[in-house]
């Protein structure tokens, strides 16, 4: 485990601090739009919203009700949070009257799977791709499992921070070359600890039954609600095998060793026909799309994983064609709970701790991985959600051998601390520390975690989960629409709409290909990244 003396000395030299301070940071938050009464909202995109199609920071996700806001990247925690608060103040008071915005990270009370709305996004050919997707995903995984909602977080480091260890390393590649290896370093360190993440930010250790419907589970009623199911120590169900998860996923073992691996194992589970959706078809007898293709997935963004490497893709490319093309720009987290104790989803003290976290994964040694250590990272991962508050649980570590999950968690907030600290250093305050202390209190007190705190309110109330939720989103629609935007960012806003609009009505104007003819253009790029052939 990484100790202080591992560090570069130089990184808490004064002149050195804007290679921490320039740090950039983003954030996706989803959030389902719902009836007063906490149903499913089954109203079209609000117009005062623009394109879902086209508009860079409001759009949607699976359903035409689950709304998604994107921060542009900021180097300021204050500036990521304001941009967040902007984006949801401005869409409360654009919603349909008796509409709000659900604050939690599993849905509201759901009806027929069959009447979750998928999103629409226009005739052009990457709208028809947009929607015929998540039309394959509703007949893969069910509609109800897409209404699950997250925050991603994303994260990147400066090239002045790449350059100054490439030298320290005595490289000899190219930059991007040697942040594709520091990049894929973070990530395998990262998904060895993000248990860690669940246990302390998981904020869905209950649902409503409506959710699991007719299928499987082993929940169990809360007390004596008639509604609520629960496990009494649970995290983040969001994450467990009923939420944002694929048991056919289970077996497809991706390669994060490097990126040539890890584009190449995405790319066969994009090409390479998988049974049961070859069994369901392309099209219906009418000729209607029931998914992109047969494949395990049908594009990468389907892979569920907790991280990924990103970069910007330009139109037309695949995301791993970007990446394959010109190399890492960022990570993105992708096992972040909704915190329902803020309005925006997220706290200054979760994204000073997960700065921390990835700086910490960043810098530590990071071994090769194989498909045995990915076994016992979907298996810690799966007991911290279902069981991460009982005192008495344990984790693998490694290859026959465990570890009481506290005594794990503490042993590595222990060894970020030396981290916690250069960031402090480099921002002149004692930020960093103090949660990672706060951090440290939710391993010794697990009542303290978001988890526990929900679990508590739902028992000592005698309420169901889905009426808790509905307060809160009330709560929270009422702090957005009582504090309005200043008139020149309500103008900016609202031209960002109407801007977004002319954008998908331009390229609906212009010729388009035959569909079909699209996919396969399309899917060639996936061909190509899997080295089946190159132009």
């Amino acid at each position: 485990m990484l100790q202080i003396k591992d560090f570069p000395k130089e990184l808490a030299e004064p002149d050195n601090a804007a290679l921490l301070t320039g740090i950039l940071r983003g954030a996706e938050r989803e959030s389902l739009r719902v009836t007063a009464n906490g149903a499913l909202s089954k109203t079209d995109h609000p117009s005062g919203l623009g394109s879902a199609l086209t508009h860079p920071q409001i759009t949607t996700d699976f359903s035409e009700a689950l709304l998604e806001f994107i921060t542009p990247p900021c180097h300021t925690i204050p500036d990521m949070l304001g941009q967040l608060d902007l984006l949801q103040r401005y869409t409360a008071n654009q919603l349909p009257e008796g509409e709000m915005l659900w604050t939690h990270s599993m849905p509201c009370a759901l009806g027929p799977d069959q009447e979750i709305p998928v999103a629409r996004y226009g005739s052009t050919n990457n709208g028809r791709m947009k929607t015929v997707y998540r039309v394959g995903l509703g007949h893969r995984y069910g509609r109800s499992m897409q209404t699950v909602a997250g925050l991603h977080y994303n994260f990147s480091l400066p090239n002045a921070f790449w350059a100054f260890l490439s030298r320290r390393d005595n490289s000899m590649l190219d930059l991007q070359e040697y942040k594709n290896q520091r990049y894929f370093g973070l990530i395998r360190n990262f998904r060895r600890h993000y248990w860690l993440l669940i246990y302390l930010f998981g904020a869905s250790p209950a649902l409503c039954t409506s959710f699991v419907d007719k299928r499987m589970h082993d929940l169990q009623l809360l007390d004596n609600l008639s509604h609520t199911l629960h496990t009494p120590f649970a995290t983040s169900l969001r994450m467990g095998d009923l939420g944002y998860q694929s048991s056919a996923q289970e077996d497809l073992y991706v390669c994060y060793n490097d990126q040539k691996r890890y584009i190449e194992t995405l790319c066969a589970a994009i090409t390479s026909p998988h049974a049961d959706y070859e069994a369901l078809g392309i099209t219906d007898e009418q000729h209607n799309h029931l998914q992109l293709n047969t494949g395990l997935l049908q594009i990468e963004n389907e892979f569920y994983s907790a991280i990924r490497p990103k970069r910007t893709a330009q139109s037309g490319e695949t995301a791993l064609a970007a990446l394959d093309n010109r190399g890492v720009e960022y990570i993105e987290v992708r096992c972040l709970d909704i915190d329902p104790f803020s309005p925006v989803g997220i706290t200054d003290e979760q994204i000073r701790f997960l700065d921390t976290f990835l700086l910490y994964c960043a810098l530590q040694e990071s071994p090769d991985t194989d498909s045995e250590e990915a076994q016992r990272i979907l298996r810690n991962q799966k007991q911290v959600v279902v069981d991460g508050r009982n005192p008495s649980a344990t984790l693998e570590n490694g290859p026959d051998s465990t570890i009481n999950l506290q005594q794990w968690g503490l042993e590595l907030l222990n060894a970020m601390a030396p981290v916690a600290g250069l960031l402090d250093n480099a921002h002149g305050d004692q930020s960093y520390s103090n949660s990672l202390a706060q951090q440290t209190r939710k391993l010794k007190d697990p009542s303290l975690t978001p988890s526990a705190r929900i679990l508590s309110t739902l028992k000592d109330n005698k309420l169901e989960y889905a009426a808790y939720a509905l307060q809160h989103s009330a709560q929270y629609d009422e702090y957005f629409k009582n504090a309005p935007l200043s008139p020149d960012i309500q103008e900016r806003m609202e031209n960002m709409a109407l801007e977004s609009e002319a954008e998908q009505r331009e390229l609906e104007r212009k010729s388009q290909i035959d569909f079909d003819d699209f996919l396969v253009q399309y899917y060639k790029q996936y061909r190509r990244c899997c080295g089946a052939f190159r132009e």
